[in-house]
This record gives structure tokens, sequence and C-alpha cells, in this order.
């Protein structure tokens, strides 16, 4: 038998999360780790995500600790703050340097690899990453209006699968949801932060 194709994830967190909610679903990572684990021999999933150091409170920090010790290599960086030209507060975190070096360094340890991501940005590091004679699959939308993947990224890829196809392999149970969310406010007081905890929020702009 042919050895099974090794196979490496590559996460940009907050692309994921905005394409998914865009699509109306989230993403249950346990879930979408077996799925790839099925598919060939995963060697490595990064999550890739920026997060603000100076807030008391983090709503993904819960999911960054539960991808931490469920098989993931979550790699996180502090988001910068700054006030745009009409005062607003804003978030920017940008993890592409991140992601490309590694896919850089594990391209010949794999045979495929797979991006969640739509971003433009990314197309000259899936060139680079295919002529090592790696195969690139692109996961995002373009049943949104306007499209979450960009059409240059897109094109570069060896496959493109909508991520809309894949929502009921991937995708949470609302009703497993819904239920977590009522054992969760048991156990605990219900505070605004707490109440957020397992929503996933992605509270940085990547730009």
């Amino acid at each position: 038998m042919a050895d099974p194709e090794r196979i490496a994830l590559f996460i940009d967190g907050a692309n994921l999360y905005a394409t998914a909610k865009s699509l109306g679903f989230d993403i249950d990572y346990k879930r979408l780790l077996k799925e790839f684990q099925s598919r060939g021999r995963l060697v490595r999933a990064f999550y890739y995500t920026a997060l603000v150091e100076d807030q008391e409170y983090s709503s993904i920090r819960p999911l960054i600790d539960w991808l931490d010790y469920n098989g993931y290599a979550v790699v996180t960086k502090p988001a910068k703050e700054f006030v745009d030209a009409l005062g607003r507060r804003k978030i920017k975190g940008n993890m592409d340097i991140e992601l490309a070096v590694d896919a850089m360094e594990m391209a010949d340890h794999i045979d495929h690899m797979v991006l969640f991501s739509g971003d433009g940005d990314f197309r000259s590091l899936v060139e680079a990453v295919q002529r090592k004679g790696v195969r690139v699959s692109v996961m995002s939308t373009i049943t949104t209006q306007p499209p979450m993947v960009a059409d240059e990224l897109r094109r570069q890829a060896d496959e493109f699968v909508d991520l809309v196809h894949l929502a009921n392999k991937i995708g949470r149970d609302p009703a497993e949801r819904t239920e977590r969310m009522q054992r969760f406010q048991e156990r605990r007081p219900v505070t605004p932060a707490s109440a957020a905890t397992q929503d996933q929020h992605h509270p940085v702009d990547e730009e």
C-alpha cells in the first residue's frame, strides 16, 4: 500500500472565525482535527491568532487553551492597539509572517498543505510551497457577498474547498452548543465576560 499523504493544517484563526460566522455556523475544532486525520497522516495543525495582552479577560483565551491541549500547535503574539482617523479605538494583529515561516519550514516534511484563509497576501506563499512539490488546498468561501477568499489565492491553489460544503463535517451542532452554554452558566455566576466565553470572539482586525 502507498504511504498515507502527510498533511499539515495552517489555520488563520481570525479569518476562519469570520468566514464561519458569515456562513452561519461555529467551527468544532475537535471534529475538524478528526476530519483531516481521516484523510492521511496529519503531521501538524497550526492555529494562529493575535491576542490583546492588556485585557483582563479575552473571550478567545478558553479556545486557545483548549486547542493547546488537544492536538493543535497554537501560535500567538500581542495585538497592537491604535486610534484611527475618526478617533475610534482599533486593534490590529497580523500573523501572516508567522504562518509563512512555519509553512516554508514544514514544506520539506509534508505532501499536502491545507490553508484555512482567504487572504490574498498568501498567494506568493502558496506558489513557493508548490515549487517545493507540495499540493496546496485553500479553505474559505465564495458564497458570501463579497466572497471571503481573494480570487488570486483561489486561482493559485491546487484545490479550493468552499467551507459551506464542510459545515456538516467540521461545524458544531447548534443544540450541543446551547446545552454546553447552559452547563457552563450553571457552574459559574453569569458575568458579561463569562457569557461570552464560549463564543470564540476574535476582537482583532487582520489586514
